[in-house]
C-alpha cells in the first residue's frame, strides 16, 4: 500500500514539476523577444481588377508604410493603372500580442493539467482510501448484485459508519453516498416513467 502511494505522490509531483518548467520554460522564451516580427503585419485587400483576379497580401512591415505600394509585390498591373489598382485596395495594420497568445494557452495548459491530476486522483486513489476506510466488500458492488428491490443495501452501513466518525472525511463522504442515493433513486424514477411511457 505504501508503495503505491510513493508511487501516486511522485507521478504527481513529476507532472508538477513538468506543468512548472514548460512554463517558465515559455515565459523565459517570452521576455526574450518582446515583440517578434510576426506580431504585426500589413494586410491589403485587392479585389479583381481587368484581367487580374483579386488576391490578398501579406507584409511585416511598419504602420507608416502600410499601404499598396508597399505591401502589393509584385504589382500585377503596370503604367497608370498602378494607381487606380491601389485606390481599390484595403490595407489594415494588425497588430497582435503573442505574449498574451502564449500566456493564455500556458495558462490553459495549466488547469488542464491539474485537471488530469484530479482525474487520476479520481480514478486510483479514491477507491484505496475508501477500500482502507470502509472495507473492500462493502464498497464493491457489481451491475448484477444491484436490484430494483434495494439497489443500496450496502450504502446505509457505510452511511452509519460515517455518522459515527466525527472528521471532515466522513462527513465528505457521508454527503457523497447520500448524493449518489438520490441520483439513483432519481434515475429509476426517471427510467421507471419511461417504461410506463412506452
Amino acid at each position: 500500500m505504501a508503495t503505491v502511494w510513493g508511487g501516486f505522490l511522485r507521478l504527481g509531483s513529476l507532472l508538477s514539476l513538468s506543468c512548472l518548467a514548460l512554463s517558465v520554460l515559455l515565459l523565459v522564451q517570452l521576455s526574450d523577444a518582446a515583440k517578434n516580427f510576426e506580431d504585426v503585419r500589413c494586410k491589403c485587400i485587392c479585389p479583381p481588377y481587368k484581367d487580374n483576379s483579386g488576391h490578398i497580401y501579406n507584409k511585416n512591415i511598419s504602420q507608416k508604410d502600410c499601404d499598396c505600394l508597399h505591401v502589393v509585390d509584385p504589382m500585377p498591373v503596370r503604367g497608370p493603372d498602378v494607381e487606380a489598382y491601389c485606390l481599390r485596395c484595403e490595407c489594415k495594420y494588425e497588430e497582435r500580442s503573442s505574449v498574451t497568445i502564449k500566456v493564455t494557452i500556458i495558462i490553459y495548459l495549466s488547469i488542464l493539467g491539474l485537471l488530469l491530476l484530479y482525474m487520476v486522483y479520481l480514478t486510483l486513489v479514491e477507491p484505496i482510501l475508501k477500500r482502507r476506510l470502509f472495507g473492500h466488500s462493502q464498497l464493491i458492488q457489481s451491475d448484477d448484485d444491484v436490484g430494483d428491490h434495494q439497489p443500496f443495501a450496502n450504502a446505509h452501513d457505510v452511511l452509519a459508519r460515517s455518522r459515527s466518525r466525527a472528521n471532515v472525511l466522513n462527513k465528505v463522504e457521508y454527503a457523497q453516498q447520500r448524493w449518489k442515493l438520490q441520483v439513483q433513486e432519481q434515475r429509476k424514477s426517471v427510467f421507471d416513467r419511461h417504461v410506463v411511457l412506452s
